[in-house]
């Protein structure tokens, strides 16, 4: 059973004890006084109001958010220890009363017999209180009855005996049955492991004991490496078994001392015991880290197969301050994403320089909503030459000088956009934006041959995103403008559903609008890809252009690209051009397009139409201007 449930059932079982105890005891007392045999039931009464007493401030002091576990411990105790007075206290009355052969002897073996099914009803989630109870309440029957020595008791005596066992049976069943059900709603069905649900709620409190008892803890946030590629490659149930077999490694390595529990896909969370001190906290935790990615780096070997998987551990101290349960494992997640923006198989700890990129994070999400509706960002273009150094193209870049954050890296509003999946408006912004300038251009003169637009894959997946397409497209471009249009796609697109892709790439290029696989040569790059989806124009990657004359594998790298292009009939762009020696090397490959800081910077719109005047009809020999036309 959840624990917090578990307590809050047994604290309400306290109240309903004390009810049922003080109500049908004082019936009991008020028969007593009418068959004039007080002499027990006043005294027994008394102790009874007592022990009831106790019980409520037991149920009065039971505050599970702000109790450490040990108080919750030692409240439990109490809690047992009040339950078998209680039906302890029931007994000794039948005892007391069935040694005297008065009236009431009958009474108080009802009475006992009640006390039984009140325990099998109400104790029956804690076997290790009801199964004891049972057994003192229902034994003093048994001898009773036997005492008698008439047939009659025999018989009565072996119906107690049965009716014993009915009760232990039921209590059994129910609490087999109640843990059954918990045990599935708070664990993971493939591993075994605790699940998402049960360790937030876990977390919660545990952040409240440490509120109070000014300890520490820490959780760890593991993200398995390249389990994804396995999956894809060997199948789903060769994945479930590596699951099952990496959900046994961490499940031996915690031990008693850790909780395990699997969050989702390949990811795990463990949560430690409680610490004094803090430094020794963050040692230890550090120290488990390592010791544990070491262990799920170990070859896995399943149905012959050798596998191998590394993780990206994200580590987070808990203590007083600690807010939430969602604020500790959002920054574990992002130490845990750290690690992979690093080159992943590492363990990072969630510290100070991670909390500030956090709450920069956070502000620039919340400005970005109104930067869209305020229109403060700004698109520029990046000129896209030919082989003789013409304007024939352009990239579409954003922009954003903020009022009060100053001039944002698109490197950090464009990942804090896909996250947050503020992406899809901002998408929408850029389209709009950007078919309104190539209508305006096209009516002022400026003939490009294409204009290219990123395309994020959450845009691109998105279920309105051709709809938006089209009715731009209706609104601001003819048949012919529309021609111009180049969407860029990057290769991180790949591993979605391909049928899907090629499906929404197909409704693309229905609007005549072409594709271009950005980044080229990166990713998930491989010849059944260019085979199976239909786009027109690949992007070289600005890595190997930029390494040109550093690493001959790179020239040998860009020569590949251009001779897969021409097999498949594909235009290529090459970005990152900077400097007139990869140019040149370009040239000689046979690219036709090329774009990068060796013609121009991006340009806002009236210096790209300054640009476009001057580089696109008359080829210059010069060097290029770096810096934005005045």
């Amino acid at each position: 059973m959840n624990e917090q449930r578990f307590y809050s059932f047994m604290q309400k079982q306290i109240l309903l004890l004390i009810g049922w105890s003080l109500i049908t005891g004082l019936g009991f007392v008020m028969l007593s006084v009418y068959y004039e045999s007080t002499e027990y039931s006043y005294p027994w009464y008394g102790v009874v109001m007592a022990i009831s007493f106790w019980g409520y401030r037991l149920s009065s002091q039971f505050q599970y958010s702000s109790m450490t576990i040990d108080e919750l411990d030692d409240w439990y105790i109490k809690v047992r220890l009040f339950t078998y007075t209680i039906f302890g206290l029931w007994t000794t009355l039948f005892i007391t009363y069935s040694l005297n052969q008065t009236n009431l002897h009958y009474v108080v073996a009802m009475t006992q017999i009640g006390s039984a099914v009140m325990a099998s009803t109400f104790l029956f989630s804690d076997k290790k209180v009801s199964f004891p109870i049972l057994f003192i309440l229902i034994y003093p029957l048994i001898v009773y009855f036997a005492m008698i020595e008439e047939a009659y008791g025999y018989f009565l005596a072996g119906y107690s005996v049965v009716f014993l066992a009915l009760l232990l049976y039921t209590t059994k069943t129910n609490y087999g049955l109640i843990q059954q059900i918990y045990f599935q709603a708070q664990h993971d069905a493939l591993t075994g492991l605790h699940n998402r649900r049960f360790i937030a709620d876990y977390l919660e409190q545990m952040i409240g004991s440490l509120s109070n008892s000014k300890r520490y803890a820490y959780i760890l946030l593991i993200d398995l490496d390249y389990f994804k590629t396995i999956n894809d490659s060997l199948g789903h149930e060769m994945g479930d078994k590596l699951l099952k077999e990496v959900s046994n490694r961490i499940s031996v390595f915690c031990g008693d001392t850790h909780l395990a529990a699997r969050i989702g896909g390949d990811e795990f969370m463990i949560s430690s015991s409680e610490y004094i001190d803090s430094v020794e906290c963050a040692e230890n935790a550090k120290a488990f880290a390592h010791k544990l990615l070491e262990i799920l780096k170990k070859p896995y070997i399943i149905e012959s197969h050798h596998l191998h998987l590394g993780a990206s551990i994200g580590i987070k101290k808990i203590d007083h301050s600690s807010e939430s349960a969602d604020r500790v494992i959002k920054e574990a997640d992002i130490a845990m994403y750290e690690v992979k923006s690093q080159g992943r198989n590492g363990v990072i700890d969630f510290n100070d320089k991670l909390h500030r990129k956090v709450e920069n994070d956070l502000k620039i999400e919340r400005k970005l909503h109104l930067a869209i509706q305020n229109r403060e960002l700004e698109l520029h273009y990046q000129p896209q030459m030919n082989r003789d150094k013409k304007v024939i193209g352009c990239e579409v870049l954003t922009r954003w000088n903020s009022p009060d954050m100053g001039v944002v890296s698109p490197a950090e509003f464009i990942v804090i956009a896909e996250k947050t999946g503020i992406i899809v408006d901002l998408g929408n912004y850029i389209l709009t934006e950007s078919f309104r300038t190539l209508k305006e251009w096209n009516e002022d003169g400026l003939d490009l041959e294409q204009f290219s637009i990123n395309i994020s894959v959450r845009q691109f997946l998105h279920s309105s995103f051709i709809f938006q397409v089209k009715h731009l497209c209706d609104i601001y471009l003819t048949e012919t403008q529309r021609k111009k249009l180049v969407f860029e796609i990057t290769e991180t697109l790949l591993p979605e559903d391909i049928n899907k892709i090629v499906s929404i790439m197909n409704q693309i290029k229905e609007l005549d609008i072409s594709v271009s696989m950005d980044d080229f040569g990166t990713g998930y790059s491989s010849l059944n890809f260019l085979r199976e989806i239909p786009i027109d124009e690949l992007k070289i990657d600005r890595t190997f252009v930029q390494r040109l004359g550093e690493k001959k594998s790179d020239e040998m790298m860009i020569s590949t690209i251009l001779s897969l292009a021409k097999i498949y009939d594909l235009r290529v762009v090459a970005e990152g051009v900077e400097s007139r020696e990869q140019f040149k090397f370009l040239l000689e490959q046979d690219c036709s397009i090329f774009q990068g800081y060796y013609f121009s910077h991006p340009l806002n719109k009236d210096d790209f139409e300054q640009y476009y005047k001057k580089y696109s009809r008359v080829t210059h020999d010069e060097e290029p201007l770096l810096e934005k036309v005045s």
